[in-house]
């Protein structure tokens, strides 16, 4: 349960493709919600909170793809 898995070269690139996929997400999500008038903080509790659920989510994705011997040393 508490293993450590070390990736190979094929398991890092995936880890790198799922940052930039949750990474972009973000972004995309960041720029339909942002306020444009009045409080800048109307949203801000709510957009993070969908930063820490991305980040939950990444985590799980990449432990997810982590446990595939076609992706460990």
């Amino acid at each position: 349960m508490f293993e450590v898995h070390r990736l190979n070269v094929i398991g890092m690139e995936k880890a790198e493709r799922l940052r930039m996929v949750f990474e972009s997400a973000l972004w995309e999500i960041e720029d339909i919600c942002t306020v444009t008038s009045g409080d800048e903080r109307a949203n801000a509790r709510e957009i993070a909170i969908v930063r820490t659920k991305l980040q939950e989510a990444s985590f799980f994705a990449k432990r997810a793809m982590a446990l595939c011997p076609e992706n460990q040393e």
